[in-house]
């Protein structure tokens, strides 16, 4: 079988930041392959096979946190609701190790861990195999001329939506006025709908909220949340 064209995918996003400690070397040293959903890179799966997440968690439902920084929303919603399956990518090694630190000191073992692109990831989730997905407070990227380079863009949308099934639900969080402008403007076109019926729907967080080291900074700063809630059609 002849391999698929691999995508030329620039990346903007910082890789790696400080010194890792030594404890945070030991925990991708020792608990990252464990905790891979699968062969998701072009290296392990050049056939670009599908996952089989639902087999991964047992079954049980799967959702999906894009960029997920140093993992504390994540933990957060993988111990209040056992009863599913998390995904996370993220390509900052940093956030990875703080991420498998917390997994550690938590217990918890419905998680898994992508450390990389969140595109390679989607290219092998299976169609309609997620059932909720976050995008908690992305690189805002605020200069117009790298606008282009959000999240929130036909290149990174369209795939997450195929992945979603039928009435998932994404939530997307930021304190930047410009992505909340195109957040609504580019997540309908990929095929969601937003459900904010007044002010309080997109003001105040959701009820299983936990703010994250980004938010807070944000609220220092004197910036102002934003919490869209969109569900695929």
């Amino acid at each position: 079988m002849t391999s698929p064209t691999r995508p030329h995918r620039n990346f903007y996003g910082r890789l790696k930041g400080k010194t890792l400690k030594r404890s945070q070397k030991a925990w991708l040293d020792e608990d990252l392959a464990a905790l891979s959903p699968g062969p998701v890179s072009w290296e392990e799966n050049p056939q670009r096979q599908p996952l089989d997440p639902g087999r991964l968690f047992g079954g049980r439902p799967v959702w999906l946190e894009v960029g997920f920084g140093g993992g504390e929303h994540m933990v957060h919603q993988a111990a209040a609701h056992p009863e599913v399956g998390i995904i996370g990518a993220e390509p900052y090694i940093n956030g990875v190790a703080m991420l498998l630190g917390k997994i550690r000191r938590a217990g918890l073992e419905n998680l898994a861990v992508h450390p990389g692109d969140a595109r390679d990831l989607m290219d092998v989730l299976p169609a309609a195999s997620i059932s909720r997905a976050f995008l908690l407070y992305p690189d805002p990227w605020p200069k117009t001329r790298h606008h282009r380079r959000r999240f929130v863009t036909p290149e990174h949308l369209r795939p997450l939506a195929r992945a979603m099934r039928s009435g998932a639900i994404l939530r997307v969080a930021t304190d930047i006025p410009d992505y909340v402008r195109q957040t609504l403007q580019e997540v309908p076109r990929a095929g969601f709908d937003w459900l904010a019926e007044g002010p309080r729907d997109w003001r105040e967080p959701w009820e299983d909220w936990l703010p994250t080291r980004y938010e807070r900074k944000a609220l220092r700063e004197g910036r102002v949340p934003h919490y869209l809630t969109f569900r695929r059609v």
